[in-house]
């Protein structure tokens, strides 16, 4: 220990000054009431209800944009209601009028062609439109004729020549005849005799053999008689249908000729010449087409997926120029070409004055028609593969399963998944993006 640190001892006043209290601020301090803890202060909790209310604003703001791309409005929408009632299958179809008879006339022989009208020209049945020049047939044609006229003579001189033949084969046969029925006398005037003796035996042996001797003459020349009939008979059978045979020929030749004066088949229009005038054809060439006008059809196409159920007797409705006739499908092609059928229709009736061939139609085919049953519009965008649709409820659209039957022109049959007097949309589905459900607004 160091003797700084010795102290001399303190006096009875400094050990009752330090026995004195220390002077402190406690008499400037005042005194406060006690407070709750922070988490129940009032501005706490304003605090702590105003940011509650600003986050579920916020959620729903985040929830309300991530939702957005979802919402449509009812103007961009195209809807329809779904109905009971009777429903008409039918099928739209594009038609053109035609001449359902139209026959081209061909050359019959090869020449030169001189036409006597012009396309657009009215005719009538058997009027000449056309003559063919032709050389060849003409001298063809006399060169037939005349053989035919020397067949003729000679089938004459030919049957005079039989007939004096047969004339001739028949007259050995009688005079024949006449020898064994002469012999037959000598030899039964010989058994007369012989029988009383008055003659040798060997005499009326001699007799008998001339009676044969005659009788097989006679008999030989009436088959020789019967055998030159028959072929005389055969002969001219021969040669007559040889000159049959160029008859015909002849004929031919004489209709051919008379084919080069082209005619009329019918009453009506001359629709085409297919050859210039004056020009050198071919045999065979077609010349001129001729159009029946009493006589139109409707040839329409259909697509492939709608003309299943379409077959002849079928009714139809035809509408030309604003005016709609009714009409019975005639024919239907078993063969589909790019994706279309053809068909034929005829007017079941009258058809309306005033039509022009390749005229456009307009078909509505009737398939059939079915009572109480749920249809609706299909637009553009429905079709019988369609399974998925939206239902308006209330402020959304709901995508719902449906099964489609019959489809016509503009409405189609619901046979599953809606119900009379609901609202569906039957706009372009893809405006949707394939939601479950779609908020709609006005």
């Amino acid at each position: 220990m160091s003797i700084l640190d010795l102290k001399p001892p303190r006096s009875e006043a400094d050990r009752q000054a330090a026995l004195a209290p220390i002077r402190s601020t406690s008499a400037q301090d005042v005194a406060a009431a006690e407070q709750p803890p922070w988490y129940r202060r009032r501005n706490t909790l304003w605090a702590a209800a105003a940011l509650a209310v600003l986050t579920v604003g916020a959620v729903w703001l985040v929830y309300d944009w991530s939702q957005s791309g979802n919402v449509i409005s009812m103007s961009r929408l195209e809807t329809t209601t779904v109905t009971r009632g009777q429903f008409v299958q039918d099928v739209a179809a594009r038609g053109t009028v035609i001449a359902a008879i139209s026959p081209t006339l061909f050359a019959t022989a090869a020449g030169t062609v001189h036409y006597v009208v012009h396309a657009g020209d009215h005719v009538t049945k058997g009027q000449v439109l056309a003559v063919v020049d032709s050389p060849l047939l003409h001298n063809e044609y006399q060169r037939e004729l005349a053989k035919l006229k020397s067949m003729n003579a000679s089938l004459a001189e030919e049957r005079v020549k039989l007939q004096e033949q047969l004339l001739t084969s028949q007259q050995e046969a009688n005079l024949d005849a006449v020898r064994m029925n002469a012999e037959l006398r000598d030899l039964q005037r010989a058994q007369s005799a012989w029988k009383v003796h008055v003659i040798s035996e060997e005499r009326y042996e001699g007799a008998y053999d001339t009676y044969s001797i005659a009788r097989l003459n006679f008999e030989h020349a009436r088959n020789n008689a019967h055998l030159a009939q028959r072929q005389i008979l055969l002969d001219l059978r021969t040669r007559t249908l040889a000159r049959d045979a160029q008859s015909l020929r002849v004929a031919e030749l004489r209709s051919r000729m008379d084919a080069l004066q082209v005619r009329s088949p019918v009453t009506g229009l001359v629709a085409d010449l297919a050859q210039p005038d004056e020009t050198y054809v071919a045999e065979n060439v077609p010349l001129v087409t001729v159009v029946d006008l009493s006589a139109l059809a409707i040839q329409f196409q259909v697509a492939e997926s709608l003309a299943g159920g379409i077959s002849p007797g079928v009714p139809a409705q035809i509408t030309l120029g604003g005016q709609t006739v009714k009409g019975v499908v005639t024919d239907i092609a078993p063969a589909v070409r790019n994706g279309w059928v053809t068909g034929r229709l005829r007017f079941d009736g009258a058809p309306p004055p005033g039509l022009r061939q390749n005229e456009q139609a307009s078909v509505r085919i009737i398939l059939g028609q079915h009572d109480n049953v749920l249809y609706m519009d299909r637009g553009a965008y429905i079709s019988p593969q369609t399974r998925f649709l939206y239902v308006v409820r209330g402020d959304k659209a709901v995508r719902v399963p449906v099964t489609f039957g019959a489809a016509s022109i503009s409405e189609i049959e619901v046979l599953q998944g809606l119900t009379a007097g609901e609202t569906v949309v039957i706009s372009n589905p893809e405006r949707l993006h394939g939601a479950p459900e779609v908020k709609l607004s006005k």
